[in-house]
């Protein structure tokens, strides 16, 4: 296929698209995510609704840039009952994020949308429900300290294709998902379009 934008800089989504076989350049699209959510949150808006619209307006944000090209926006929030949780500030606030969400189920909404010419063409968001095991205080203050560097740009403050696997007692939902790129829907959707070999 010619090339797929991705506008965003996250390393693990461009590494999905590229291990898929996909050929992609990275257009980062910059929007006020916070001014953002906050306002839609208020509006009443669900989680799932909100990972939508961001995703959305990077898709569109880039795709002005490159016209021509389908452009990939992606968001992901995670819901803790009804709360949205964002990413860690510092090792302390990783440590928080952490000691809250343990033992507790919570909720990963990944939404994807494809941009053409300025316009949507294809989005979907998924979900993957996961609850973490009771860990120890020792263990949270080892993790945190060891994993700082790769978590802090985390939702959730956990990379589940690496250490933070162990944070887990039980996942339901798609790996990919959880990576925060709903990979499969987005080749499926690319393989029937004509994009990609049948």
């Amino acid at each position: 296929m010619s090339v797929l934008v991705l506008a965003s800089a996250s390393e693990i989504r461009a590494k999905l698209l590229t291990n898929a076989g996909l050929s992609i350049e990275i257009s980062p699209a910059a929007i006020d995510e916070a001014a953002i959510r906050a306002s839609l949150e208020h509006e009443g808006a669900t989680p799932r609704e909100i990972a939508a619209e961001l995703a959305s307006l990077k898709a569109q944000r880039a795709s002005a840039r490159h016209p021509g090209k389908l452009v990939l926006g992606c968001d992901q929030l995670l819901d803790l009952g009804g709360e949205i949780l964002s990413k860690p500030a510092s090792p302390q606030d990783a440590v928080t994020q952490l000691s809250r969400l343990r033992g507790q189920r919570h909720r990963l909404s990944s939404a994807a949308v494809l941009f053409l010419d300025g316009q949507p063409i294809w989005r979907t968001v998924a979900t993957a429900d996961l609850l973490m095991r009771p860990f120890s205080d020792a263990f949270l203050q080892r993790y945190v300290a060891a994993h700082w560097q790769s978590i802090r740009h985390s939702v959730g403050c956990y990379q589940l294709e690496n250490a933070g696997i162990r944070l887990f007692e039980r996942i339901e939902g798609d790996y990919f998902v959880i990576l925060g790129l709903p990979l499969l829907d987005l080749l499926n959707f690319l393989t029937i379009r004509g994009d990609l070999d049948a």
